[in-house]
């Protein structure tokens, strides 16, 4: 049997008080909630996802480098680390890998500092506005960049 492509799927600062934190933007669903409709989803798409959500600006950076060899992908959600971490774009160069960044809410609809990501310099592609199901998109995204077997 064939081992299914795996996609690391990081969350930055803040998220997991989603659910909580102004619902009005975010939504009502936690991480777990959307963490569930990913594995529900890469399983339909034939991927693997490490799903994994921190704090801290070095721990992502981490995560991202130790992400060469493990994962054929990254699907990032940064949060507020889209706006300023060169560190995290730096290593997301770094790994060469594929990279799909999504962000719940339109962040051009938002605050002028929002309207930058460095994350979507390196980005294949960016998915905003759509709430929880932003996720499930730039998985089938992911799942086409590197021909996942159940990729449409």
């Amino acid at each position: 049997m064939a081992i299914q492509p795996s996609v690391l799927v990081l969350n930055g600062p803040n998220l997991n008080l989603l659910g909580t934190r102004e619902p009005h933007i975010y939504g009502s669903e936690t991480l777990d909630d959307i963490e569930a409709s990913c594995q529900e989803t890469a399983a339909r798409l034939g991927l693997d996802i490490d799903f994994r959500q921190s704090n801290h600006e070095g721990e992502l950076v981490t995560w991202i480098q130790e992400a060469r060899g493990e994962h054929d992908a990254i699907l990032i959600n940064a949060g507020a680390y889209s706006h300023t971490s060169i560190a995290i774009l730096d290593a997301l160069q770094a790994v060469d890998l594929p990279v799909v960044e999504v962000h719940l809410s339109n962040i051009f609809r938002r605050e002028p500092f929002r309207h930058h990501s460095h994350v979507s310099t390196v980005a294949r592609g960016v998915i905003c506005g759509f709430g929880s199901h932003g996720y499930i998109l730039a998985l089938e995204a992911v799942a086409r960049l590197i021909d996942a077997p159940g990729a449409a």
